[in-house]
């Protein structure tokens, strides 16, 4: 099987920090190792409605949720790649993975049965210097990739606030070259451990 990566990025700003950093991450994946980068800012999906106890679930079409959920169920590898906004993912991150409840119940997707066994990855750029501030927006991740039954590879963490600070740090430029090459685990929760 071809693997697919798939690049969601969660920026408000365009050529931010983290996408910057996940772009490097993704210049060491082999040549044929495919890549769709898709920024949520262009495909703006609107306020998440939970509709499991009043209404059916259809799947959607001609839009930009369609494109999302068509975009992650055929990644064998999907990248949240949204800075640290608050210790968390950003707005429009946390919106795109509340869908992934609602796309749990269309009937015919299958999506849960979808996802389990590939992965999952993170990168996020923060401007702490102490990469522990990061923990929910991890916890998040890694969560919701243990509920689907996912590998989990992590989260690449750079630091930067003004645009391109992340060219700075030389750690997380170093992690890059390797992140995506590591074989990640089946991802548990905190508890299983």
């Amino acid at each position: 099987m071809t693997r697919k990566f798939l690049f969601v990025l969660g920026s408000s700003r365009p050529e931010g920090n983290t996408e910057i950093l996940a772009r490097r991450a993704a210049e060491q994946l082999s040549s044929d190792v495919e890549q769709r980068w898709l920024n949520l800012a262009d495909h703006p999906l609107p306020d998440f409605e939970d509709l499991r106890h009043d209404s059916d679930y259809v799947r959607p079409s001609g839009d930009s949720t369609a494109t999302l959920l068509d975009a992650t169920i055929e990644a064998t590898d999907i990248v949240i790649a949204s800075p640290l906004y608050w210790y968390s993912v950003s707005a429009t991150t946390k919106r795109y993975l509340d869908y992934w409840s609602g796309w749990l119940r269309i009937p015919g997707v299958d999506f849960k049965a979808t996802l389990t066994g590939r992965t999952l990855w993170g990168v996020t750029a923060l401007a702490d210097k102490e990469p522990v501030v990061a923990e929910p927006l991890v916890g998040t991740l890694r969560n919701s990739a243990a509920y689907l039954g996912m590998r989990f590879g992590g989260v690449l963490l750079g630091n930067g606030s003004k645009p391109g600070d992340v060219l700075k740090d030389e750690r997380a430029l170093t992690e890059a070259k390797t992140f995506f090459a590591q074989e990640p685990p089946l991802a548990r929760f905190p508890y299983e451990n």
